[in-house]
């Protein structure tokens, strides 16, 4: 009896010593996550994004189109929401997806039985800048600029920032070459009034906003 007792007694004392220690050490453990979440910078924020190469005409693009044989014909249009331009002697002309050089070359071609000299020459007068904005914000989306915009332009463009958006912590997702480069942004700073260099946007980026891990 006194031997059962006694070795009831220990048993408690040695589940109570493994208790405290899986407790001290579970506590351990969640403290050096949250330090190493904290200030872990991901690798891919330390290096600016590559400059974007010149892409294909979109709808949005301000396109000159001279005619030096006919002068008359000189015009400027905006590709429509279809990729096309409604041009005269010729009807419809698909331009979105095409590079200046290539939409020049199928004009000289089909102006070529309309005109005695069917030289054209195409140049971009301003070009439109589609960026998709998704994640915290309030109206997410695409949006088109036609000037250069900054990132916050961008997300202010879509509604702003919800209250539940981590602000330190912004994604810009550019498409270079066929590879995704990524870069994060604290917008805290300008938000608060601080000097802040100016990041801009380039046609196809992606800024992604996310939510607060925690919201305290």
């Amino acid at each position: 009896m006194y031997g059962f007792v006694s070795t009831r007694a220990a048993r408690e004392r040695t589940w109570s010593l493994w208790s405290k220690t899986f407790l001290v050490a579970g506590k351990l453990a969640a403290v050096a996550f949250l330090l190493c979440t904290g200030c872990q910078a991901p690798k891919h924020a330390a290096a600016p994004l590559p400059a974007q190469a010149p892409g294909a005409l979109v709808a949005g693009d301000t396109l000159r189109i001279s005619f030096p044989g006919a002068p008359e014909l000189n015009q400027t249009q905006k590709i429509g929401t279809d990729g096309k331009l409604s041009l005269p002697l010729v009807g419809d002309v698909v331009a979105s997806g095409k590079s200046v050089g290539e939409l020049q070359a199928e004009l000289v071609r089909l102006y070529k039985s309309q005109l005695q000299e069917s030289e054209v020459l195409v140049s971009v007068e301003t070009r439109a800048v589609p960026v998709v904005i998704s994640g915290a914000v309030q109206k997410p989306g695409k949006v088109v600029f036609e000037r250069p915009a900054t990132i916050l332009e961008a997300i202010m463009e879509a509604g702003g920032f919800t209250p539940e958006a981590d602000m330190k912590r912004v994604e810009l997702i550019r498409l270079v070459k066929g590879e995704h480069y990524t870069q994060v942004f604290d917008l805290r700073p300008v938000l608060r009034g601080t000097p802040t260099r100016a990041t801009y946007i380039s046609g196809g980026d992606v800024i992604f906003v996310p939510e607060k891990l925690l919201n305290f």
